[in-house]
């Protein structure tokens, strides 16, 4: 494979991304990005969590879950709370306003996903997605 080719593919898939996130926000119109819609996510899914453990796993600088959590926690989306045994330990927990704006962006995003893949056929919506797991198991 060419280097060219690899850059082009790269390339590709960032402007699909970045076209999907840019129509989403358009849609959603929270004055949230994506980074702290997955944040959301995470402490749904997950329950509380230490700031260190979100940076953790979805794979941003601890700096950066601090300026999300901010913004988070002033729009009231989540709160911070104090370990039980450790005060000095603290937890980040999302609110029931938090899980209301998260089902939003889903929905948001449920919607732009099947005004976007429903042009593409079952094979190839098949095909895209078993391309993109092949190359998570490359990567990982």
């Amino acid at each position: 494979m060419k280097d060219q080719t690899v850059f082009e593919l790269i390339h590709t898939m960032e402007k699909v991304t970045n076209r999907l996130i840019i129509q989403w926000n358009q849609s959603f119109n929270e004055n949230l990005g994506i980074s702290h819609v997955l944040l959301l996510s995470q402490l749904k899914n997950n329950g509380k969590s230490r700031p260190i453990d979100l940076a953790k796993s979805l794979g941003i600088a601890p700096p950066s879950v601090t300026h999300l959590t901010e913004k988070l926690m002033k729009k009231d989306l989540i709160i911070r709370v104090a370990d039980d045994n450790d005060k000095r330990i603290s937890y980040m927990e999302i609110t029931e306003k938090g899980i209301s704006i998260l089902n939003k962006a889903q929905g948001e995003g449920y919607l732009l996903q099947k005004k976007t893949f429903e042009k593409l056929s079952e094979e190839e919506r098949s095909q895209m997605l078993n391309v993109y797991h092949k190359l998570n198991q490359i990567l990982d």
